[in-house]
């Protein structure tokens, strides 16, 4: 079984491909280029194995929320190559790639993703047996609501903690901060995030995928009053 996973919602490009047992992982700091690297960037990866698009069984899609462009650039890449191949796809929300990371604890993993304009995007999981279950729903909060919503021990992971850390410090006291290295999605989750959906079945046709968003309004096209 082939598998292509990709998680293009913040700075970084996160790429991973599953080839019957083996894990293969590139990330690509992209800022504003993802647009011009991200089909360069797949097609480099799947001639270094001899891979054809038509020879991958699944994709995978990091669905947000993050960049607003960096969702809409990869799931389109994604639909697009999943539709002229006619394979499935398996989306997985971002913050449940993120909060993947974190699987040996007691304490509640909340990942936060840096939402601009002083907003969180997060959300809370605990860790049962070893299996990571999400305990609220995904949330844009602000610096208030997220310091309320956390109680007891707590294992913060996410960009958010590079502009927050002190706060974030000062307001939840049992806060465990995680460093640099467990920001930003990785690859590997994804492709294992993915498998363990596939047991599942939880897969969905290329044009059954939707993005999350937590900006709803600032997300809708309005129709053109005439």
């Amino acid at each position: 079984m082939k598998i292509l996973g990709i998680d293009t919602t913040t700075k970084l490009l996160s790429l991973g491909i599953y080839d019957d047992g083996k894990v293969y992982e590139y990330t690509l700091e992209v800022g504003r280029r993802l647009s011009s690297l991200l089909s360069v960037t797949i097609k480099r990866a799947l001639d270094t194995l001899g891979w054809r698009v038509e020879d991958i069984d699944y994709f995978s899609c990091g669905l947000g929320p993050g960049s607003f462009t960096g969702i809409r650039v990869g799931l389109a890449t994604i639909k697009a190559m999943s539709w002229a191949v006619k394979s499935p796809v398996i989306g997985i929300s971002t913050l449940d790639i993120l909060a993947s990371d974190v699987r040996v604890t007691d304490a509640s993993i909340v990942p936060i993703i840096d939402a601009k304009r002083n907003l969180f995007y997060c959300s809370v999981y605990e860790n049962k047996n070893g299996h990571l279950k999400r305990i609220k729903p995904y949330m844009l909060l602000n610096e208030e609501e997220l310091f309320r919503k956390i109680k007891g021990d707590a294992v913060l992971l996410g960009d958010a903690i590079g502009l927050y850390r002190e706060k974030i410090l000062m307001n939840i006291k049992r806060a465990t901060i995680l460093e640099r290295d467990y920001w930003y999605p990785k690859a590997h989750n994804i492709i294992m995030l993915a498998l363990e959906r596939l047991k599942d079945n939880k897969f969905k046709h290329s044009f059954d995928i939707k993005p999350i968003y937590l900006y709803p309004k600032e997300c809708q096209i309005k129709q053109r009053q005439k």
